[in-house]
């Protein structure tokens, strides 16, 4: 058995992870940050930066424009024959997440963190005041401190709750498009609703488009499997088979991920400072996943820094982030019922004002940005 010992362990190099290791890390502290994944690599996600999110990807010297994000100006939400078009009210881009995922490796690696990749973690023992890593190929790391940042996959024996709208399986795959399709959805997000679920398409670099969507276990079930959910979302929804038409997939399989604990936020530490998805799951039509990501990573050193405990950091995450949760999960649930795919559309045609409405309400209040920033907001944090 291999022994070694570090101050501070992060785990998971996802954007949360990779926050919280470039901050630590910049501030001088010994850290190691553990990414199971040995190459780049996708994941099941919308891939949409918001305003907020883009604001830290700037603060850590990452620029998304530069790795040939795509800008996002409107969304355009489609459900059956119907569509609403609606101008966003910030700046967004889309950008995939092996992409995005490894420039902020390469600068949590840049500001001094020690980024191993294929590490494996099978288990975290805790030991008094410090804690054991336990990696698959037998060595363990001893470190003080522990940062979880594992997204929606649990370590073994610390698993989070089902969250507030738990049923919901989720889907993604890239394709390349047919040319004129590409110019069509330029500049959108393209959001639409099924039978028991939703979803969004948009072009990410290279004019790849990515679609991701959830939908209800129960909707699985009847249909087997992934063909035969396509096809009934394109039959459902014309807009989406007319942006399929002439497609091509660029994986044989679509990338899946089940459960999906939406409205999900942790209630106790247990001496482990949890991030991003570990920490609170908000529903994926927000697009908030991602900023809320970086957020957490980001309050998570300054508040380990600043002498604060993982069990502070929580409580001031819920504060921050509570309504914002309950009332991006109840719409969740009611997007994938009948109900919702008639109200949601026909309120956002009615009064075009609502959908910036519903994106205020799901966003992180500008004094939880304002009260981590220590540096100007768009600033990158200087690394020694």
């Amino acid at each position: 058995m291999m022994l070694s010992s570090f101050d501070h362990v992060v785990i998971g190099g996802g954007p949360a992870g990779a926050m919280t290791a470039f901050r630590l890390a910049a501030a001088g502290c010994e850290v190691i940050l553990l990414e199971k994944q040995r190459e780049p690599h996708h994941k099941v996600c919308g891939e949409f930066l918001s305003a907020e999110a883009i604001g830290y990807l700037d603060r850590v010297g990452v620029d998304p424009r530069a790795l040939g994000a795509r800008p996002i100006q409107r969304v355009r939400l489609h459900t059956g024959h119907s569509s609403v078009h609606i101008e966003l009210p910030f700046s967004a881009l889309s950008l995939s997440r092996r992409t995005l995922d490894e420039a902020l490796l390469k600068r949590a690696a840049t500001a001094g963190a020690y980024v191993r990749r294929g590490a494996f973690v099978e288990k975290l023992v805790p030991h008094g005041d410090t804690f054991s890593t336990q990696l698959r190929d037998g060595q363990q790391i001893q470190s003080r401190n522990v940062f979880l940042g594992t997204g929606k996959h649990d370590l073994a024996e610390i698993p989070r709750g089902k969250g507030s709208h738990p049923d919901l399986v989720g889907f993604k795959m890239h394709w390349q498009l047919a040319p004129d399709t590409i110019e069509t959805i330029r500049h959108s997000m393209e959001l639409f609703l099924f039978r028991h679920g939703y979803g969004g398409f948009a072009l990410i670099e290279d004019d790849v488009a990515n679609l991701c969507f959830v939908t209800r276990q129960i909707r699985l079930r009847e249909l087997g499997n992934w063909p035969a959910l396509l096809d009934k979302i394109r039959q459902e929804t014309p807009a989406i088979d007319s942006i399929l038409r002439g497609a091509k997939q660029c994986w044989p399989k679509p990338l899946a991920i089940s459960p999906i604990p939406y409205g999900y936020f942790a209630q106790s530490a247990k001496g482990i400072w949890r991030m991003g998805d570990q920490a609170a799951v908000i529903p994926s039509f927000t697009g908030d996943g991602m900023s809320i990501a970086l957020h957490s990573g980001h309050l998570a050193a300054e508040m380990y820094l600043s002498g604060g405990t993982p069990d502070a950091y929580l409580a001031c995450l819920r504060e921050q982030l509570s309504w914002g949760m309950r009332f991006a999960s109840g719409l969740s649930r009611l997007m994938v019922t009948s109900a919702g795919r008639i109200l949601v559309p026909l309120s956002c045609s009615v009064a075009p004002g609502i959908m910036s409405w519903i994106a205020a309400q799901t966003r992180i209040p500008n004094s939880a940005l304002n009260a981590t920033h220590t540096v100007h907001r768009h600033s990158p944090i200087p690394v020694a």
